[in-house]
């Protein structure tokens, strides 16, 4: 009866593993790109002032930008990604947007190629500090892939040419 009990147990933790690789709609993702947007181990942009406003049209206002150490690694020493290189997977470039003054929103990209809901090889999302998702994993990066698209083609990050 035991040995029963804990084969039950086990499959029903290998279900709700399951279910955690067909996130279709985000949840969990979103989840997982919040904690890596808390994540004080990021590293501030070197070439931007603690907060900068954007030269050009990006929608995102003011904002700083942080890096994980995988993908700081990646930049050159001018602290950009070169024109027509690649960050590695698992990178994540944080942008901490603020809204007269205050931190109001995490613009965050997470280098996930073979994940079902990357677009161009990232995961894309936006979340306020309080966890609530205003740009959902889920949507695959629908609106953010024509504007990180241009060029210079620096692996869908444009922070590199706006400020």
């Amino acid at each position: 009866m035991r040995s029963r009990n804990i084969l039950g147990g086990l499959l029903v933790a290998a279900l709700v593993l399951a279910g955690c690789e067909h996130d279709v709609d985000g949840g969990l993702t979103d989840r997982l790109l919040l904690e890596a947007a808390l994540d004080t181990a990021t590293v501030n942009y070197v070439n931007t002032p603690a907060i900068t406003d954007p030269a050009g049209n990006s929608p995102h206002g003011t904002f700083r930008v942080r890096f994980n150490a995988v993908a700081a690694a990646a930049l050159d020493s001018t602290g950009k990604l070169p024109g027509g290189s690649s960050f590695p997977p698992n990178s994540v470039v944080v942008k901490d947007i603020y809204l007269n003054g205050a931190l109001d929103l995490f613009a965050v990209m997470k280098k996930a190629p073979g994940d079902q809901l990357a677009a161009g090889g990232w995961l894309w999302n936006e979340v306020r500090p309080d966890g609530s998702v205003v740009f959902s994993a889920g949507r695959k990066g629908d609106g953010c892939i024509g504007c990180h698209s241009n060029d210079p083609n620096r692996d869908l990050v444009r922070v590199f040419d706006l400020y």
